[in-house]
């Protein structure tokens, strides 16, 4: 649920409580007349959704979705999380089903319950320190994985698609295509954190989210992928990515690309005290 919440940048100004207002006019009328059916990105509020293109015409301070994820909205691609509430919402304000070939190309912008996920990252932690005391965990792949992943969305504004060149799916950041990787430990692997060459070569950027045992983000750096290809020596068709070759561009060190944060808050929010701490004076 979004709760109405005022949010100030520079000389941008948005109130979410006026989203929703915005949000549950739109879906109090029937839209069927319109070529609003055609718009690839919707945004959800307490009420239904509403067409970027509409919002943006309703609140003068609305330029673009990055002013929506500077106050935390998300986007979540339709393709990979359908939702009967939005194709029910859709086929009755535009009277018309939602055709599959629009759903590969529709996002949802969102505020994710962030009190409700943190609670659970907290007690996921409790409980996976106890399996490792146990020794029963001795892999935590998945979880922090797609853990960092989604941070590296939320706090980037990233967006996914299908993969044309690998299984799965590739981020987005404008028209780069970035490579998320996450490594989980309060240490970094001695050999370095391992990453495909090939990936990087398919990449525009990579993005190192390092997740502490925890579940919060204790360091991220980002790299221009040709970068890594000319100076960062690999191994075959894997390349390592040591703290003593990239650690100048960690961003409790560097603020160079500190520019890419949609969501400082966000960032703020899910980072260790000692990171939030140091990147705080950066925003």
């Amino acid at each position: 649920m979004i709760s109405a919440r005022l949010y100030k940048e520079i000389d941008v100004m948005v109130d979410i409580s006026d989203v929703n207002d915005q949000v549950k006019e739109f879906s109090s009328k029937s839209h069927g007349s319109s070529e609003l059916y055609r718009e690839k990105v919707f945004v959800r509020g307490e009420n239904g959704y509403i067409p970027l293109k509409a919002l943006i015409k309703k609140i003068e301070p609305l330029e673009s979705e990055k002013d929506l994820q500077k106050i935390g909205f998300v986007f979540e691609s339709y393709e990979f999380h359908p939702s009967e509430e939005f194709s029910q919402w859709f086929q009755e304000k535009f009277s018309r089903k939602l055709a599959r070939s629009q759903e590969k190309n529709i996002a949802i912008l969102y505020v994710p319950d962030n009190s409700s996920i943190l609670d659970s990252i907290e007690q996921a932690s409790r409980s996976y320190e106890t399996l490792r005391e146990k020794n029963i965990l001795i892999n935590g792949k998945n979880l922090p994985v797609q853990l960092g992943e989604w941070y590296a969305k939320c706090v980037f504004g990233l967006k996914q698609k299908k993969s044309t060149s690998q299984r799965g799916f590739d981020f987005l950041l404008g028209d780069s295509r970035v490579e998320v990787k996450v490594s989980w430990g309060n240490t970094s692997p001695a050999k370095g954190v391992k990453i495909k060459k090939t990936l990087v070569q398919l990449s525009d950027l990579c993005i190192v989210i390092y997740l502490s045992f925890n579940f919060k983000i204790r360091e991220i750096c980002i790299l221009d992928s040709d970068f890594i290809i000319r100076k960062i020596s690999g191994k075959g068709h894997t390349i390592f990515l040591k703290d003593v070759d990239i650690a100048q561009y960690f961003f409790s060190k560097s603020s160079k690309h500190i520019g890419k944060v949609s969501n400082s808050s966000g960032l703020l929010r899910f980072s260790t005290p000692e990171l939030a701490m140091r990147i705080a004076e950066m925003f």
